[in-house]
């Protein structure tokens, strides 16, 4: 007996390998410092519990329709109206196990055998996975820190093919924290526009974790004529510490979301019922003061994390414009040290297992996102953590 082909063709998530290696050092007695889980260090809002307490003492622990409450559907269509300004009816809202499932839905309701997805690297990394779980392809456009990490309509224009049926746009961007303006957005839709036949994934999933004075826009804010060709990825884990709940969800055609909702019902079925409430909870309930807390301390530790890895010999960190992660150009240090002789490779997997090894410090290496030679840290931790991390990738660094 033997695994199936499309199994072998993937890989098990780097930021969950590396996590898991991490808690086992921590296990034995290791003083390890884990800055690879993409996840916010602040509790679920108080109201958000107080709903998921009450469904729970009410006894809504039965199935719900697979493509979520309707109250939930009615909640998610308030909005997109009231945040970008957008009208969708239930039958384009599907309500998914997170974000992972949404995407996944997405790639085997949409993509047959070889059809292209083109993916701006660096990139979340289940997105190629899926892709080629669904028989397709990724096709890669590489934009490093060289192009702010974000896609041109030039290379956009040079990716697309015949084969193209999807192209993926992150924004902010995970693991980068880029983030495009209005005016970048209009200028890839003016390129999609050409192409009606192509999908757009936008996955906002981040759009509530803004850094600095960035605002947030989307190819529908940009290009709102691209409606009928674009769908909409989103979730409640980021913006209320919510990713234990496990609630993504999607709005775009019927046609598309139909096709997803049959994909769900014969995986998972319907979302957890207490998670809805939750997340219901969480879309209806206070917006700026559940999310002002944890805004100012993301605020604080990444201007302190970039203004730490600019100041260390052989790094380069762009300030990100939301999300909570520093993505790190260590193409010099790894340079460096491997030519010092304390790496056995000179590339970012080796930097990744001496930072750990050494000094007890856990990145996940570029590599894991499609971009040799960097590295991506979460600052979804304590400021106390961060300041001890940054000495020690320092010291490793000197």
């Amino acid at each position: 007996m033997e695994l199936s082909h499309r199994v072998q063709a993937i890989k098990e998530s780097p930021t969950l390998a590396i996590t898991a290696k991490a808690q086992k050092l921590k296990a034995d007695g290791r003083d390890v410092i884990a800055l690879a889980a993409g996840e916010p260090d602040f509790d679920t809002p108080d109201h958000i519990k107080a709903a998921a307490i009450e469904a729970i003492r009410q006894g809504f622990t039965k199935y719900t329709p697979v493509s979520g409450t309707p109250s939930l559907k009615q909640a998610i269509i308030a909005k997109f109206k009231r945040d970008q300004g957008m009208d969708y009816n239930a039958r384009q809202i599907l309500v998914s196990c997170g974000g992972k499932q949404s995407f996944y839905n997405l790639c085997q309701a949409f993509l047959n055998d070889g059809d292209e997805a083109v993916i701006p690297a660096p990139y979340w990394v289940s997105y190629p996975d899926m892709v080629i779980l669904a028989g397709g392809k990724p096709v890669f456009v590489a934009c490093g820190i060289e192009q702010s990490y974000k896609l041109d309509p030039r290379r956009l224009e040079a990716a697309i093919s015949a084969r193209t049926k999807l192209v993926v746009i992150n924004s902010p961007s995970n693991p980068t924290g880029a983030v495009y303006t209005r005016e970048e957005l209009k200028a890839l839709g003016e390129v999609l526009k050409k192409y009606p036949k192509i999908l757009i994934a936008s996955d906002d999933m981040y759009e509530h974790v803004m850094l600095g004075a960035t605002r947030f826009s989307n190819i529908l804010d940009a290009c709102p004529e691209l409606y009928p060709q674009t769908i909409l990825l989103n979730g409640v884990s980021k913006a209320y510490s919510m990713t234990g709940w496990r609630i993504g969800y999607a709005a775009g055609p019927e046609w598309l979301i139909k096709a997803m909702d049959n994909i769900q019902s014969q995986s998972t079925s319907n979302p957890c019922s207490i998670s809805q409430v939750a997340a219901e909870a969480a879309l209806t309930g206070p917006q700026a003061d559940c999310l002002a807390p944890m805004l100012q301390a993301f605020n604080e530790r990444h201007v302190f994390v970039v203004d730490r890895f600019n100041a260390m010999r052989g790094l380069q960190c762009l300030p990100a414009g939301g999300a909570f992660y520093a993505f790190v150009d260590a193409r010099q240090a790894i340079q460096n040290l491997h030519q010092e002789g304390k790496l056995a490779a000179p590339n970012d997997m080796a930097l990744g297992s001496y930072l750990l090894e050494a000094q007890d410090v856990a990145v996940v290496p570029g590599s894991a996102f499609g971009a040799e030679g960097y590295f991506r840290i979460s600052f979804a931790t304590s400021m106390a953590n961060l300041e001890k991390a940054m000495d020690r990738i320092e010291k490793a660094l000197a």
